[in-house]
């Protein structure tokens, strides 16, 4: 029998009531029945096994076991500086570098964003996106989205990579420099336009080590992914 995923805060053993979204999603497009076995998470790490007991229009109760932890995530964490980018690219960064194992996006505004700014509603979009990826690649963490911050503001933890197109050294030979081996990381990567020269200045002289994705140049929706597959793939080869 299949086992539906669904997001459940504050996990705890007994009867719950969903309504909103999850419980939409369970009767409306999975039309689940009494009796369908779930797997709750609540987004911080835990997990319950559990069953479907009622479904009454859009409230869904179910019956959930005692929570218990289910470590899969990366031995690396990899978090994302990313700048704003127009459309829907912020999104769909957000969702694959979920999927992949990203543990947290920080959205800043650089001098060449077209997008200046970050509303509540699409921080709040960014947010449910990253849930659903979470919920859909079987991880029971869900990486936190923060608001967005001017460039010159974002704190940079060491140590801090910097995608850049003229930078002198590659991501593996930056990686093999860094001793001892990091147990985290932060990517930033810059906006359709590209981080200026003096930006890059900057950032280096905070500390962050500049590097480049080999011989071609990546769109700024790609790059993010690309650097969070490359950091986290191998764990699985």
């Amino acid at each position: 029998m299949r086992v539906h995923r669904v997001f459940v805060p504050h996990l705890a053993a007994g009867e719950r009531v969903l309504t909103g979204r999850e419980a939409q999603h369970l009767a409306q497009v999975l039309r689940v029945r009494p009796g369908a076995r779930v797997r709750a998470f609540d987004g911080a790490g835990l997990e319950a096994d559990g069953t479907v007991r009622e479904v009454t229009g859009l409230r869904v109760t179910l019956e959930l076991g005692a929570p218990y932890a289910r470590e899969v995530e990366a031995a690396l964490r990899v978090t994302l500086a990313v700048a704003l980018l127009k459309g829907d690219k912020l999104a769909e960064v957000v969702r694959r570098a979920t999927e992949l194992g990203a543990v947290g996006f920080r959205p800043f505004v650089s001098r060449r964003c077209d997008v200046r700014e970050l509303s509540a509603n699409k921080l709040a979009r960014l947010r449910r996106v990253a849930q659903e990826a979470a919920k859909q690649s079987g991880r029971s963490v869900v990486p936190p989205v923060a608001e967005a911050a001017p460039l010159a503001h974002l704190s940079l933890p060491a140590p801090t990579l910097v995608a850049h197109p003229s930078a002198p050294r590659t991501l593996g030979e930056t990686l093999a420099a860094l001793t001892p081996p990091p147990t985290a990381l932060t990517v930033l990567t810059g906006p359709e336009g590209g981080l200026t020269e003096d930006e890059l200045a900057a950032l280096t002289e905070r500390g962050a080590h500049p590097i480049r994705l080999g011989a071609r140049i990546l769109r700024a929706e790609t790059a993010p992914v690309a650097l969070t597959a490359a950091l986290l793939i191998p764990e699985g080869l």
